[in-house]
């Protein structure tokens, strides 16, 4: 079942209070939930765990902006098969165009319910 520890969750978000909820929401429904601040430390996450099932990111952050890391992922290549959603307060269709062209399965805008955005990630682990 997708609600198995073993299936890990990356939140790339600057805001501690949105990690902290989608920690909350995520690691409550059994997901293992990985934190990172930024574009730079959500990369670095990704190296450090291959093993990632899907991940939530924002756009706007220090360093290495949402839309950086998304190129930089698929610019990679070895992270193709993780599912990508983008939770922002951003809702420019250019930037949603944009992270699509990289692979975006979902865009949520903050501010967001978490319980949405669980079930946004259930129902894309069982599609994957």
């Amino acid at each position: 079942m997708i609600q198995s520890a073993k299936h890990k969750v990356l939140v790339v978000d600057d805001s501690a209070t949105v990690r902290t909820e989608l920690r909350r929401a995520l690691g409550g429904a059994g997901f293992l939930v990985i934190e990172a601040v930024d574009g730079v430390d959500g990369y670095a996450k990704f190296e450090e765990h291959p093993d990632v099932t899907i991940a939530l990111c924002d756009i706007n952050m220090p360093r290495m902006n949402g839309i950086e890391l998304l190129r930089k992922l698929k610019t990679a290549g070895k992270f193709a098969h993780i599912p990508l959603v983008v939770l922002t307060t951003e809702a420019d269709p250019d930037l949603i165009r944009q992270a699509q062209q990289c692979g975006v399965v979902a865009w949520f805008v903050k501010p967001f319910n978490p319980d949405l955005i669980l079930a946004a990630v259930k129902k894309v682990m069982n599609a994957a």
